[in-house]
């Protein structure tokens, strides 16, 4: 996506000077560019595109797939089945989304290992860490044992990029409390003084390790970008079910490190922990069906006048999620500043106008030199289907069903739509593809890229919307018929079966791209 020279300039100033304050304040680590062990020609290729006149077409897969298959043939097939020319290599994780093959009680794909890996699957780091980066943190020695030896990153990214095909380290937030020593050090607390199983977006040794971990992957291998993901929310969202996934998420963070930061910004750390335990209260009333005199909705809106540091510890933990976003850019900027840097936005941006209000695309883009955006459409109406059920059974109990659902899809833009009755079966269009990729394009307003997240397979339970070629096809089209400049095939090769992966590449035939 091009950018005018006058534009570019000032976002890149403002961001030099941003960063390096942020990351400066937040106790980061200085880099230099000396300190990196290779530095990246200047390409001349506008962002977005890999070459002239080239879309951005991205596959996230994990490693267990390439030592599956083999990583000549599985860069084959994405090269020749889906015009792939990008890889998003799942690195770390600890979750099954991203890494491992299919998820369990789900059709194998045709391809791959024919068998569920449940009992073997760990987690990690699929790329090997060197130790003198993580002398800052305690979280350490996290190599993924599962897959033995294999280095995902070191076995296919000199591969790929013989091939021309750019590689992209894609990390996500989630860990495995049981599986890291020393973990309950760094989770976060909820209101009730209980650790649990997520890390503290606001604990030196979690930020710590995340900037050594992308400092690692820039300086020990070849990687063209890095994507990370926090398919996380704040405290009041998770208290009134705001999410696609059912409820139990925490309601945090009150450590000492959120307390500090908290009082630093004058917010009464008592009042703050009131609020959410009335609030967290109020909800699960609500859900046992217990109508309070004015009705949910008031209820709800009468707690927020009462506690607006409920409000104010909502704004600190994502604002301390954002600032992590600046601290990574940062980290690879001062590192090598042809590393590309981005943000996996996450599905509950579609649903969610309570979430969408805190992803301001906007600020987003001061960090970012690209955004995924997910816009699954497939799985997206069992998502949305899900995400009403939780939202319907707090705040907006006052209404039915099929009301609430209504209003959100005046708010959100997503008219005509499927009815609630329908939308677990049947998915959401690829209009809501396009709708989105417009809205992402226009909240940035071209300056940085957007690549919309198409997905392939994403699991679904049996009666509800399983993917179709044609599904594919019109989710791709609908992006790039809209300006996108690239797509990101998603969730993970591992469990997309190949007639709707190769349906990506027949819409990008089609489209003459």
């Amino acid at each position: 996506m091009r950018v005018k020279g006058a534009q570019r300039h000032t976002r890149r100033s403002f961001l030099k000077n941003a960063t390096g304050l942020s990351v400066a304040a937040l106790g980061a680590r200085p880099h230099s560019v000396e300190g990196s062990r290779r530095a990246a020609p200047e390409s001349g290729v506008p962002q977005g595109q890999t070459a002239a006149g080239k879309k951005f077409v991205a596959i996230q897969v994990g490693a267990v797939s390439f030592l599956d298959e083999g990583v000549d043939k599985v860069l084959d097939i994405f090269q020749e089945r889906a015009r792939v020319n990008t890889l998003m290599l799942a690195v770390f994780t600890y979750g099954r989304g991203i890494a491992g093959r299919q998820v369990p009680d789900q059709p194998l794909p045709d391809h791959g290992g024919q068998n569920y890996d449940a009992d073997t699957f760990h987690g990690g780091s699929y790329a090997a860490l060197h130790p003198q980066y993580y002398s800052k943190t305690i979280l350490r020695d996290l190599r993924a044992p599962d897959l033995g030896d294999f280095d995902l990153l070191d076995a296919v990214v000199p591969k790929a990029k013989a091939r021309a095909m750019r590689s992209y380290a894609w990390l996500e937030d989630v860990y495995n409390p049981r599986l890291i020593p020393g973990f309950e050090k760094v989770a976060e607390i909820d209101i009730y003084g209980r650790r649990t199983g997520q890390a503290c977006l606001n604990h030196p040794d979690v930020r710590n390790f995340l900037n050594s971990l992308v400092e690692d992957y820039v300086k020990s291998h070849e990687i063209d970008g890095i994507m990370w993901g926090s398919e996380r929310q704040g405290p009041l969202n998770n208290a009134i079910g705001s999410r696609h996934g059912g409820f139990g998420s925490s309601i945090t963070c009150f450590c000492e490190f959120c307390r500090q930061r908290g009082r630093e910004r004058g917010i009464s750390v008592e009042r703050a922990l009131q609020g959410l335990t009335e609030l967290e209260g109020f909800a699960r009333a609500a859900r046992a069906g217990q109508k309070p005199a004015d009705g949910y909705f008031v209820t709800f809106w009468r707690l927020l006048l009462n506690y607006p540091e409920i409000l104010a510890w909502e704004k600190l933990w994502t604002d301390s999620q954002h600032e992590i976003y600046g601290e990574i850019y940062g980290t690879v900027k001062g590192i090598n500043s042809h590393v590309q840097v981005g943000w996996h936005i996450w599905h509950n941006n579609s649903f969610s106008p309570f979430y969408r209000a805190e992803q301001d695309y906007w600020k987003l883009r001061q960090t970012s030199d690209f955004l995924k955006v997910v816009m699954y459409n497939n799985c997206g109406g069992p998502r949305l289907a899900q995400y009403m059920r939780n939202v319907h059974s707090t705040i907006f109990r006052d209404a039915k069903p099929e009301e609430a659902l209504g209003l959100h899809y005046r708010i959100m833009g997503y008219e005509g739509e499927p009815a609630f009755d329908r939308l677990p079966a049947a998915g959401l269009s690829a209009d809501y593809v396009a709708r989105e990729t417009k809205r992402a394009i226009a909240g940035v307003r071209g300056e940085i890229a957007i690549y919309p997240g198409i997905d392939i397979d994403i699991p679904t339970a049996a009666n509800e919307k399983k993917t179709q070629p044609s599904d594919v096809s019109a989710a791709v089209k609908a992006a790039f018929n809209v300006g996108a400049p690239g797509v990101v095939l998603s969730r993970k090769y591992s469990e997309m079966k190949m007639a709707n992966l190769a349906a990506a590449g027949g819409a990008l035939r089609e489209l003459g791209l």
